[in-house]
């Protein structure tokens, strides 16, 4: 059974015509990196930004496609970005991996972004 980015590869590379090695040419990344991709089952983790962006030149597909595809591979639900704002992939991984961590986890990352916002805030930004 394959996953939702290996079902976009191969689709993509059967249509086109093309092997691991043309896209990984296509795309600027290792072809064991396509190779990987493609075959393997289930995603550890989310693939980093600049594999995911080379992905989607190599298949000529939009960049949201294959990180949708990519994130459904590791069990992560993107959320829509709500208020006409656009999608930011960094935070759409933070929610999605939030549910993945037990309460207590949950409480320490709210404390942690409570205390990072406040500090943004704080006197030292002020002071300018």
């Amino acid at each position: 059974m394959s996953n939702a980015l290996q079902q976009l590869m191969r689709e993509r590379l059967d249509r086109q015509g093309w092997s691991y090695g043309e896209a990984a040419r296509r795309g600027g990344i290792p072809r064991s990196t396509v190779h990987h991709l493609a075959t393997t089952e289930r995603l550890v983790r989310m693939p980093q930004p600049a594999t995911l962006e080379g992905l989607a030149r190599a298949l000529d597909l939009p960049l949201d496609a294959v990180r949708r595809a990519a994130a459904e591979a590791c069990g992560i639900h993107l959320y829509a970005a709500g208020g006409g704002t656009a999608p930011d992939p960094e935070v759409d991984v933070l929610i999605a991996s939030l549910q993945k961590l037990s309460v207590d986890d949950r409480r320490h990352v709210a404390a942690l972004v409570e205390s990072l916002l406040d500090r943004r805030t704080g006197p030292a930004e002020t002071d300018n």
